[in-house]
């Protein structure tokens, strides 16, 4: 999901999909850790994903953009 189209979600709904990324994240390093992750670079694309909602939310904060 680009950041401009998070931009257009309300504050509640990004809540939840940070929610949903930190769980996912979370979900990928177990599997890595005992051997079962077929693709490491989705934990990548998480973190990835999970920074743009961070950085939203923290414009919306500050009153930037």
């Amino acid at each position: 999901m680009k950041a401009s189209e998070l931009r257009e979600l309300t504050p509640d709904e990004l809540r939840q999909k940070e929610e949903e990324l930190a769980d996912q994240l979370f979900a990928l390093r177990l599997q890595k850790s005992i051997g079962q992750l077929e693709k490491p670079s989705r934990i990548r694309k998480a973190r990835v994903e999970l920074a743009r909602v961070l950085t939203v939310r923290r414009e919306r904060a500050t009153g930037t953009t």
